[in-house]
């Protein structure tokens, strides 16, 4: 079963992995191969962060894919949250996009130094949030795929032989060593974890093809 870096959703039924794509042809899969072989147990992660997805399994197919859109639809909402610009209802001189109030604790010369920008407090505090993002997009990037990479060795590969020098591979970003270390991991486990730590090693490692 091949599965991509971009993966929406990926499951392993121990080793193996059975389905990846979208949650709900992963969840049938997955519910499919449960009625199968009911001895099994199956792990569904969300392909991009890795993050567990809980999935109630009992009754039919169709019971189980009707539990399922509100899973599905909060990281698209999220998403849809953050890079949509949002109407609301504004008095006059209120901006047209959407802003969300909350409290911010400063000094009283971080205070001062606010005032003082063109703008006002609130278009200075906007300016350096986006400069710090973009600043720090490199840095992010390899930050979650670490992240990303770890949690999935961390729920799959912790008996795996060199689970340790794997994680210290991961962070020190030495694609060498880590495709080393995870050349006796069996195929799906030892592929996922390679395409999901790519961005945060020197180069990408090879990936062979799971059975």
């Amino acid at each position: 079963m091949n599965s991509g870096s971009d993966t929406a959703y990926i499951a392993f039924a121990g080793d193996r992995c059975i389905a990846a794509g979208d949650l709900r042809d992963v969840a049938r899969a997955a519910k499919e191969m449960l009625e199968r072989r009911q001895d099994s147990s199956v792990l569904v992660f969300d392909g991009r962060t890795s993050g567990p997805v809980e999935i109630d399994f009992r009754g039919t197919v169709d019971d189980v894919l009707a539990r399922l859109p509100d899973i599905a639809a909060a990281p698209a909402a999220a998403e849809d949250a953050e890079n949509t610009e949002v109407p609301i209802s504004r008095g006059p001189g209120r901006p047209k996009l959407g802003v969300v109030a909350r409290e911010v604790t400063l000094l009283p010369r971080h205070w001062e130094w606010l005032a003082q920008q063109r703008g006002g407090a609130s278009v200075a505090l906007r300016k350096l949030v986006d400069e710090a993002r973009n600043a720090n997009k490199e840095k992010d990037r390899i930050r979650h795929a670490q992240e990303a990479a770890y949690r999935f060795i961390a729920a799959m590969a912790e008996n795996k032989p060199h689970y340790e020098e794997v994680a210290r591979a991961l962070f020190a970003g030495d694609a060498g060593r880590f495709e080393a270390w995870t050349a006796l991991w069996p195929a799906d486990v030892r592929n996922h974890a390679r395409r999901l730590a790519a961005a945060a090693l020197e180069r990408a490692a090879p990936v062979d093809s799971a059975g």
